[in-house]
């Protein structure tokens, strides 16, 4: 029974997802004209070339930061039960924080803090 209800949420999904994108998309309003097809930028007209390159530091940052900021939000479930679980949860959660320690000392080494 297990992989048939597997097989099965997986297809309820995939058919909802399609469904409500088949539909979403049949029941908009269309609008096809110029104005659609210019880059915005805060209600103003650009002014040069709209392609930019940014450095790849800004996204290693990025990514930095939503990597332990999620992990933040692993967290709250555990304080939640902390004090039910009592020393297992101590003991889970300062392993935890040492592999995501290993993960910050690795960065810091790869120079990837460094905002240049």
């Amino acid at each position: 029974m297990g992989s048939e209800a597997i097989i099965v949420f997986f297809l309820a999904g995939v058919i909802l997802v399609a469904g409500a994108n088949f539909l979403s998309n049949l029941i908009s309003p269309k609008s096809d004209n110029l104005q659609k097809r210019e880059p915005y930028e805060s209600g103003m007209k650009t002014i040069g070339p709209t392609w930019v390159q940014f450095k790849v530091g800004y996204y290693l940052f990025a990514i930095l930061f939503l990597i332990f900021d999620v992990e933040v939000a692993f967290l709250v479930p555990w304080a939640v039960v902390f004090a039910d679980l009592g020393t297992v949860a101590l003991v889970e959660i300062i392993i935890f924080l040492f592999i995501l320690g290993l993960g910050l000392a690795y960065a810091w080494k790869k120079g990837a803090l460094k905002w240049e």
